[in-house]
């Protein structure tokens, strides 16, 4: 339930029970409350008051909290929601308020059957037309609820809450998109199994975050992966912030630290580049790479997480190593749940584990079970991604360098993220190869190395694959007692 859908606590049934309310009560008498990036992002900008008064604010995970506030700035529209608002609000409202929604609804979902996945620079006429009947209608529909009851309804305050929460949402999703702010990106996507959706994002969330998160709070932001590039410029100026010093604007000033590591990187990991592999290109096949991801993992053991940039790249991996090398077995993400793909992993040193986002942040497996991760390309964002490419435009046309700003940035974070995975306690030792020739060769490869723990580094095949063989050798005398 949202919050719009929320009654509050004294006329709901249950509101002495409620979990959440309870928990805001007892947040409220607290020194220190602790929640997640969502709470906190929905509290800030949604402007629902779910945390109490607070000067301080610590943000662990700091590298997160662009894409979890951009994410609850996000709007949506698909045609199932829009129908679950003409439902509910027709047990309200009169049948000319309720036949103007529902003939608004069938307008937009005969157009968003023909849509195509991509950014919308302008917005089309008939979507035009579509959006404004629907929003139209929904204010219609919202005043009538406003003004009606109907006592054969039960629980009607329940009711009429879920149909304006759901009118409202429509109503001002699509008022949204026909004021056509110049700082927001339209786009449709389309997904095989739920059809096509109408989206809204923000081009950058550093304005939200200066106005609602910084303004009125101290804030501390932690996490191993701040600095990229070898400093924290980036970040900061992703969180609209600027450095202690600058002169010349009203930012936010931000102070860094670097408080080092527990690690001994350069003695516990060696990050390896295959250079000699051909340049990937974009969905294509990649013989050679998989001849090394074979060979590797042969040195290796097993011992291996593989990071893929996409599902499809992860998918054919597993495929084409299961029948090269059987006795390596291989796990595949999506074929278990995380938790138990990660268990399965960790419980047996010969196995590989291959996937995508996820496990570029999410996997924490000390020991020798992870000895080897190897990270199939750079992970750059799709060039058709609509938010990426427009955030990326907008850069450049304010003279920046887009790539850089963009995708550059958000490849050096995965980077860094997938890269710890390797050392997770003082005694772990592996490698970390790259099998993507432009981390060693591209103008870029510099940032993105700085960005990554600072293993010893190599390009000499034949060097890492005896490194690899010697860890797994002395991985088996330990196990072996």
């Amino acid at each position: 339930m949202s919050s719009r859908e929320c009654l509050g606590a004294s006329k709901c049934a249950y509101g002495a029970e409620c979990f959440a309310e309870m928990a805001r009560e007892r947040a409220k008498l607290s020194d220190v409350v602790v929640t997640n990036h969502a709470l906190l992002a929905i509290d800030a900008i949604e402007g629902a008051p779910v945390l109490p008064q607070h000067e301080v604010l610590i943000v662990d995970e700091a590298h997160e909290l662009v894409s979890r506030v951009t994410g609850v700035a996000t709007g949506e529209l698909t045609p199932g929601q829009v129908n679950r608002a003409v439902r509910r609000a027709a047990k309200l409202v009169n049948e000319k308020a309720a036949d103007q929604l529902q003939t608004a609804s069938e307008g937009f979902e005969r157009l968003m059957e023909l849509a195509l996945p991509g950014r919308l620079e302008e917005i089309p006429e008939d979507l035009g037309y579509a959006l404004m009947a629907l929003r139209d209608a929904c204010r219609t529909v919202i005043s009538a609820i406003g003004t009606t009851r109907d006592k054969s309804v039960q629980d009607e305050d329940a009711v009429r809450k879920q149909a304006l929460a759901a009118v409202e949402n429509v109503h001002d999703v699509a008022e949204r998109i026909t004021n056509g702010s110049e700082w927001d990106v339209v786009w449709y996507e389309r997904h095989d199994r739920f059809g096509a959706s109408l989206r809204v994002a923000p081009m950058s969330v550093s304005g939200l975050l200066r106005e609602k998160l910084f303004a009125d709070r101290s804030v501390v932001l932690t996490s191993a992966t701040l600095k990229l590039g070898g400093d924290f410029n980036g970040v900061g100026a992703s969180l609209g912030l600027a450095p202690e010093g600058t002169e010349g604007d009203d930012l936010p000033k931000w102070k860094g630290i670097d408080v080092g590591s527990p690690f001994d990187y350069r003695k516990q990991g060696i990050l390896y580049v295959a250079k000699h592999l051909a340049r990937p290109a974009r969905d294509g096949d990649r013989a050679d790479m998989l001849d090394e991801l074979t060979e590797l993992i042969q040195a290796a053991g097993g011992r291996t997480l593989g990071l893929f940039s996409s599902m499809r790249g992860a998918q054919l991996a597993a495929e084409e190593l299961r029948s090269r090398i059987p006795e390596f077995p291989i796990l595949l993400q999506g074929e278990e749940t995380l938790g138990e793909l990660i268990k399965n992993f960790a419980a047996d040193p010969k196995t590989c584990l291959f996937g995508t986002l996820s496990l570029w942040q999410g996997v924490d497996v000390p020991g020798p079970s992870c000895q080897l991760v190897v990270m199939d390309k750079i992970p750059f964002p799709r060039p058709d991604d609509p938010l990426m490419s427009a955030r990326q435009k907008a850069v450049e046309d304010a003279g920046g360098n887009g790539f850089m700003a963009v995708a550059a940035t958000h490849a050096a974070l995965l980077m860094a993220q997938g890269a710890g995975r390797l050392v997770r306690a003082s005694g772990d030792r592996g490698v970390v190869a790259v099998l993507d020739q432009r981390l060693a060769t591209a103008r870029y490869g510099g940032y993105l190395k700085a960005s990554m723990p600072d293993f010893w580094f190599t390009a000499d095949r034949n060097q890492v694959r005896k490194s690899l063989a010697a860890i797994d050798v002395a991985a088996q005398q330990t196990e072996a007692g």
